[in-house]
């Protein structure tokens, strides 16, 4: 059925006449031949990403992670354009889905909104739907691939939502072991400026097959695997979860619960902030979200310095000053009365807690195998032993093993420290927190 629909595709999308080239900083050079992936690359809703930054507010903390989820969709798509290359002549791989799996790949993340993971807690709104919205709905996008046919674009969005058929073309998209990943790790790496995500890419790329309905591992390439893994470990402690983005990660959280506070108060703003109020009213259409990036998000910051509301003022100050709340650890089930008594001491001292006391925890479980019935059951990473037989790969590495399973969770509570440093007219109240904080 769809090697008659990529009939089409070679009649609709021939390749170009000479090669594309992007110069990446992580890959060298990002290739584009089809015409197809050209014509994605040039629509108003990718465009649109080199307006998201791939790590939020990790800029705050590592200078150079300023690169934007373009970079990386360009990233996946470049990897999983040499998978296939490696896949190429295989009998397990269907060459009819190509084109699809490079469309899926590059359009991945192209529902993400401006700071993708804070906005969406705050405000409830969903990347993967607003990706499967510009996919199918009226958009650039969706023209350019109804131009393979009528149900293109329905394939790709099933291959993001991981709802296609075949979970092979899924699982290089998303799994264990996938071309997001891999991307982000190194990409991450480079623009932090450290080495813990570094991985012998082309190594795990060139000892990938195509097994049945998923992605498996030469065992001859196990150990670039168990590289990979400690990659993914190590910056996920080390960069994703540094507590001083996180600190960045709540005063922006803490801003955008503020103004949406605020409206639902009828506070009146000195200049309204319109792109917010379909967000506030519920009514968030797609085009309402398109025009949503960093760039607005920061222009509103700046216009709410002026502000009369000294709490959103005092926020938007922290955030673009980089002026970011201090931490001590945090166990919830040790420090429940403290956390408690440290609330009522805020207040004593006109410190609202709602905004300046903040709980922060980040949880990660590295690689795990597959354990049926469990909540977010994950697909192992397969090793091809020389028989042609798979093995979990725990069930190989030691160090793989080690790490198996076990979910590591961390937390913080955040403060502003200066607010207390400052007080002056509540003496037995700043004496208090600075009790119950080095408790």
């Amino acid at each position: 059925m769809f090697r008659q629909d990529v009939s089409k595709v070679s009649q609709n999308f021939a390749e170009l006449d000479e090669v594309k080239v992007f110069k990446d900083p992580v890959h060298r050079y990002v290739h584009v031949r089809d015409r197809l992936i050209w014509e994605l690359i040039g629509t108003a809703e990718f465009q649109r990403l080199r307006r998201i930054r791939q790590l939020g507010t990790t800029y705050l903390t590592f200078h150079g992670a300023e690169h934007t989820r373009f970079g990386h969709s360009l990233g996946v798509y470049e990897i999983t354009r040499r998978i296939i290359d490696v896949f190429d002549g295989h009998p397990q791989w269907n060459p009819d889905e190509r084109l699809l799996c490079l469309s899926a790949a590059l359009l991945h993340d192209i529902g993400h909104g401006p700071f993708s993971h804070t906005f969406e807690k705050v405000f409830n709104t969903d990347h993967e739907a607003f990706t499967q919205e510009i996919i199918l709905g009226d958009t650039e996008v969706h023209r350019v691939l109804r131009k393979v046919d009528a149900e293109f674009p329905k394939k790709v969005a099933e291959v993001i939502a991981k709802t296609y058929e075949n979970k092979l073309v899924v699982s290089l998209i998303s799994s264990q072991i996938d071309a997001d990943r891999m991307d982000y790790l190194l990409r991450d790496a480079y623009y932090t400026g450290v080495s813990y995500g570094n991985f012998d890419l082309e190594r795990v790329w060139r000892v990938m097959r195509p097994y049945d309905d998923q992605v498996v591992i030469k065992q001859s390439g196990m150990h670039a695997v168990e590289d990979y893994i400690m990659s993914r470990y190590q910056m996920y402690w080390q960069i994703y979860f540094h507590p001083v983005t996180r600190s960045a990660e709540v005063i922006l959280s803490k801003i955008l619960k503020r103004v949406k506070s605020l409206y639902y108060k009828g506070y009146e703003f000195k200049q309204q902030p319109l792109p917010f109020i379909p967000l506030f009213n519920k009514q968030l259409l797609l085009n309402d979200y398109l025009k949503l990036d960093e760039s607005v998000i920061m222009y509103y910051f700046q216009v709410w310095l002026d502000e009369e509301d000294h709490i959103l003022r005092d926020l938007c100050q922290r955030f673009i000053n980089r002026r970011l709340f201090k931490y001590v650890e945090f166990s919830p089930n040790k420090h429940f009365d403290v956390f408690y008594e440290l609330r009522e001491a805020f207040h004593e001292a006109d410190i609202d807690p709602e905004y300046y006391l903040v709980v922060d925890s980040s949880s990660d479980l590295p690689y795990d195998f597959y354990r049926p019935g469990e909540e977010e059951e994950r697909l192992p990473i397969h090793l091809l032993l020389p028989d042609g037989t798979l093995r979990e790969l725990s069930r190989e590495s030691s160090i793989v093993e080690a790490i198996s399973g076990k979910r590591r969770t961390d937390h913080k509570l955040y403060y502003p420290a200066d607010l207390i440093n400052d007080l002056s007219a509540h003496q037995a109240a700043k004496k208090k927190i600075k009790e119950l904080l080095n408790h």
